[in-house]
Parts: C-alpha cells; sequence; structure tokens
C-alpha cells in the first residue's frame, strides 16, 4: 500500500465544496460522479455522495497543528464554528485540555460530521 485515502459522507454535495475547498483550504480536484475527491495537502479526501445518512456522534477526521489557538482562529475567520459539549472542560475559545496535555477543539461539516483540529503535548 503506498498512501492513505479518507473518506466522509455528504447529502449536501454544493455545500461541502465550499466548506472544504473554501474554508478548510484544501485542492477540490473533481466530482467522479460518485464522490467529492480533494487533496488534503496530500492526503485523498472522497466525500461520497448519497441521499440519506446520519452522521457519527464522534470525531471521523481530524487535524494536528503546531499551535491549535492560532489554527482555530484561522478557521473561525473563514466562518467555521465550534462545537461545545456539555460533558468536556472546554476553555473559552472551546478548546479541551486532556490530563496528558493534549488539546482539542471539535467542528462539524454542513452534513454533521465531526471533525477536529488538535495540538498533541507529547509527539
Amino acid at each position: 500500500m503506498d498512501s492513505v485515502v479518507t473518506f466522509l459522507m455528504t447529502q449536501k454535495p454544493d455545500e461541502a465544496i465550499a466548506f472544504y475547498r473554501d474554508k478548510l483550504g484544501f485542492n477540490f480536484l473533481r466530482d467522479d460522479g460518485f464522490a467529492l475527491v480533494f487533496d488534503m495537502r496530500g492526503v485523498m479526501l472522497r466525500i461520497g455522495k448519497t441521499q440519506s445518512f446520519a452522521a457519527a456522534q464522534n470525531t471521523v477526521l481530524g487535524w494536528e497543528a503546531n499551535d491549535i489557538g492560532s489554527a482555530m482562529k484561522e478557521l473561525e475567520q473563514k466562518g467555521v464554528t465550534f462545537e461545545r459539549y456539555p460533558n468536556m472542560s472546554q476553555d473559552a475559545q472551546g478548546i479541551c485540555t486532556f490530563p496528558t496535555g493534549d488539546k482539542v477543539a471539535w467542528f462539524k461539516d454542513p452534513d454533521g460530521n465531526v471533525l477536529s483540529v488538535s495540538q498533541h503535548a507529547a509527539k
């Protein structure tokens, strides 16, 4: 095997293109009829088109940041809204810091897929 391919689903292909291309900054390669294909800085993302779909309630895709606060500010400037969860200890910005020192913040795409940005203490 040579490289990773990631998969998501969408009922809203036009909104998914705008979100992943314009807000997250990934290169939209094509709509092959079955899926929207993006290049996420060397990793392929295929977002399958479907009529019926229920998003998972857990994180399905995430990105590592060297500075989570800066990454969040950049995403917020592009219109990304971060989630607040009542059972998670999140700071004013929405960052949850775990006992290990790892930091995570969550947001959703137009279909409700839970995505995250994180900064891990131990690399």
